[in-house]
């Protein structure tokens, strides 16, 4: 099931939100780091879309995990980014790079990802770009 999450993530290199949600199940559960969970595909997209209009980001240095015979996976990797638009309650966007350690977990069925779980250290990202 690695391949299910490689190319969810390969599709999030490319910022192509449509490849990313075809690796969904309809139902797939969203636990945004420090944030609320998001349920359902249409949650998914409203959140990818926010992103994509605040932030640019490259994900690299990935190493994939998969445990519980495929219907597990976790993933190590760093977000190379560029904050492009002040996103509520954060520090003022002006075009700050930033780059930091990230992972996510994932539970996986039939093929599609159920669950997706993202960790970062936010702290650190508000240190990097109020500098």
């Amino acid at each position: 099931m690695t391949g299910t999450v490689r190319t969810y993530f390969e599709a999030f290199n490319r910022g192509d939100v449509a490849g990313m949600l075809a690796c969904l199940s309809d139902d797939v559960r969203h636990f945004v780091n420090e944030g609320q969970v998001r349920t359902g595909k249409k949650a998914f997209r409203a959140f990818c879309d926010h992103m994509n209009r605040c932030y640019r980001e490259e994900l690299t240095d990935m190493v994939i995990f998969e445990a519980e015979g495929g219907t597990r996976a976790a993933a190590e990797y760093i977000v190379n980014g560029t904050y492009l638009e002040t996103d509520e309650g954060l520090p003022e966007a002006r075009g700050q790079s930033y780059r930091l350690p990230a992972g996510s977990f994932f539970s996986l069925k039939d093929g599609l990802i159920t669950r997706v779980v993202t960790y970062y250290n936010l702290a650190d990202w508000t240190r990097q770009v109020s500098a």
